[in-house]
C-alpha cells in the first residue's frame, strides 16, 4: 500500500495512517453522559483487546436531520462537555462533526480530532476554520463529490499549515434514496496522500428512505467493511448502539454493539490477508 501522511492522536497514542486498522465510533448521537460513558467503555475495551487504535465517535447536534421533529441531541455547547467528559473518563481521543464555525473554538478545546459532515465537504469557511485550530482534521466525502475532488477540500485546510487531514468514505448518492460505495474511490481518494477512513455504517444509509427519517441496511455494512479493508482503507468509522432499533437516530444502519468485536476480528483477518499476501 502507498504510505500516506500520519495523524498522530494525543501524543502518539494513536495513530491513523500507521500499521494497525484505526477505529472510529460510538453512537450516532449523545444522549446522555451514562450511556454515552457506557458505549465508549466497552469500545474502549474491545479495540484495547484486539490491539487497535481507537477514537469515540459521537454527534453533540445533529444538524442535518430530515425532518424538524428529528432527535438533534443536547445541542453544541452541552454535547461537547460530554464528549469531552466521556474522553476524559475513558481515557481515549474523542471526535464529533462541526457545523458553523462559531462552534469550531469550544470544540477545538473539548475534541482531539474536528470532523467536517459529509454535506459540508466544500464549506470554505468550515473547512479553513477547521484548519486553524491545528487539530487534526476528517473530512467526510460528500455523497455528492467525485473521490479526486477532496484534493480541494484537502487545500482548503492545508492553506493554514495544517496538514493533519484524514478523508471519510460514506457511499454517494444513487438516485433517490440509496448510496453506493464505489471501491476504485478509496484507492483515488488515498493516492491524494492522506488516509482514508471507511464509514461502514453511513455507507448504508438510505437517506430520506423512511417516513420523514433516514433508514438504512445494516446487514451489509460488515461486508462493505470487509470489501473497504481489502481495498487498503487506514481505518474504519462505525455507528454503533447497545439497541440499535430503538437509537434516537440513524438505528437502521447501525451496528449493534454486541457484534462489534466480531466485525473487528473478521477486518483484522482481512488486512492481514491482504498486507502479507
Amino acid at each position: 500500500m502507498k504510505p500516506v501522511d500520519k495523524i498522530s492522536i494525543r501524543d502518539q497514542g494513536c495513530v491513523i495512517g500507521g500499521d494497525e486498522l484505526t477505529v472510529i465510533a460510538g453512537p450516532c448521537l449523545v444522549e446522555d453522559f451514562d450511556t454515552t460513558a457506557a458505549i465508549a467503555d466497552t469500545l474502549a475495551g474491545i479495540c484495547d483487546r484486539l490491539d487497535l487504535p481507537f477514537i469515540f465517535k459521537a454527534s453533540y447536534d445533529k444538524a442535518n436531520r430530515t425532518s424538524v421533529t428529528s432527535a438533534r441531541g443536547p445541542g453544541w455547547q452541552e454535547g461537547l462537555a460530554i464528549i469531552a467528559q466521556v474522553g476524559e473518563k475513558i481515557g481515549v481521543p474523542v471526535i464529533s462533526d462541526v457545523h458553523e464555525t462559531i462552534q469550531i473554538p469550544l470544540a477545538a478545546q473539548a475534541l482531539d480530532m474536528l470532523q467536517i459532515p459529509a454535506f459540508l465537504s466544500r464549506q470554505t469557511d468550515l473547512l479553513v476554520a477547521a484548519g486553524e485550530t491545528g487539530k487534526p482534521v476528517n473530512i467526510k466525502k460528500g455523497q455528492f463529490m467525485a473521490p479526486e475532488d477532496m484534493e480541494h477540500s484537502i487545500k482548503k485546510v492545508t492553506s493554514t499549515g495544517n496538514n493533519m487531514i484524514a478523508l471519510t468514505e460514506r457511499g454517494t448518492t444513487f438516485g433517490y434514496h440509496n448510496l453506493v460505495v464505489d471501491m476504485r474511490g478509496l484507492q483515488i481518494m488515498r493516492e491524494l496522500g492522506k488516509p482514508v477512513i471507511f464509514d461502514a455504517t453511513h455507507s448504508v444509509q438510505l437517506p430520506s428512505g423512511g417516513c420523514g427519517t433516514s433508514s438504512g441496511q445494516r446487514e451489509f455494512a460488515a461486508s462493505l467493511a470487509r470489501a473497504a479493508v481489502a481495498m487498503g482503507v487506514d481505518g474504519v468509522f462505525m455507528e454503533v448502539h447497545p439497541d440499535p432499533d430503538n437509537a434516537p437516530c440513524d438505528g437502521p444502519n447501525m451496528i449493534p454493539l454486541a457484534e462489534v468485536e466480531d466485525v473487528l476480528q473478521q477486518l483484522i483477518r482481512v488486512r492481514r490477508a491482504v498486507m502479507f499476501s
